[in-house]
């Protein structure tokens, strides 16, 4: 999607799970406005937190018009076979993207293409590779003739449905994602508290969630130095983003089993 856009909407790592909210990128033309929504990966649900995520797939499902799937070579597991199954039964045109091409060779991509055409006969299958830009623009403009007319749903110029802080909170979940292991960053959460546009700058409070104290430590690091990395790396992409200085100060809580609370998750917008 981020391609497509043109922005960075949605947040990118090589972990699982990265993507946890329905992240809608909007693409306007001349003649034509598509709504593209970006959607937590498809997974068995261990908690509640990843029960909402599913959610939001769902819904994507049953609100799209084309539905765009999207594996990398190599991928063959079924995350989830009764999801899968609807899409096998989708009445609505599936492309198929077969991703990260670059890393293969050309027998193996011939052999995912046949895999995933026995497994998904009536799909439309396309390899891409979204790092290197390539065949991007064929499949947007495939998606264009797939769909339906109709009037456009948002402001010509507007890139998408979410608030300037959601994307700071994204920038620094992303950010923890990529500097701690294991456990640490799924049991994390991002809030801003204060988002303050002047006219040079943007002043930026933001509090980093945790499930437990011995949790809190490892993001803080020793004097504070895991911490400041976080900090350093989310307002340098910060500035690109809001294209202004950012003063951005970073503080870690203890919000006990935050994942597995409804109230809680419905307060970070997972309800």
């Amino acid at each position: 999607m981020n391609a497509i856009v043109g922005e960075k909407l949605s947040i990118i790592t090589s972990k699982a799970q990265t993507t946890r909210h329905r992240i809608l990128g909007i693409v306007n033309g001349e003649d034509f406005q598509v709504i593209f929504s970006d959607t937590p990966g498809i997974i068995q649900p261990a908690y509640q937190l990843q029960h909402s995520m599913m959610d939001f797939v769902k819904m994507a499902f049953e609100d799209a018009d084309v539905l765009v799937y999207m594996v990398e070579i190599g991928e063959k597991g079924l995350k989830d076979e009764q999801f899968f199954k609807k899409i096998q039964n989708s009445r609505i045109p599936v492309l198929l993207l077969l991703n990260k091409i670059d890393t293969s060779t050309q027998e193996t991509l011939e052999e995912q293409i046949k895999y995933w055409q026995e497994l998904l006969p009536k799909a439309e299958i396309h390899p891409i590779s979204a790092l290197e830009n390539f065949n991007i623009e064929e499949v947007f403009y495939r998606i264009i003739e797939l769909l339906p007319e109709g009037p456009p749903y948002y402001p010509k110029d507007q890139l998408t449905d979410r608030p300037e802080r959601f994307f700071v909170n994204e920038t620094i979940r992303e950010k923890i994602l990529l500097q701690y292991k294991k456990e640490i960053p799924y049991a994390v959460e991002v809030e801003t508290e204060e988002f303050i546009e002047e006219e040079k700058i943007i002043r930026i409070r933001a509090v980093i969630m945790v499930e437990r104290d011995s949790q809190k430590g490892i993001i803080i690091g020793h004097k504070g130095a895991a911490l400041k990395k976080v900090g350093v790396a989310a307002r340098a992409d910060l500035e690109k983003f809001f294209d202004k200085q950012v003063h951005l100060e970073l503080f870690v809580k203890v919000n006990k089993d935050w994942r597995s609370n409804k109230n809680q998750l419905r307060r970070f917008g997972y309800q």
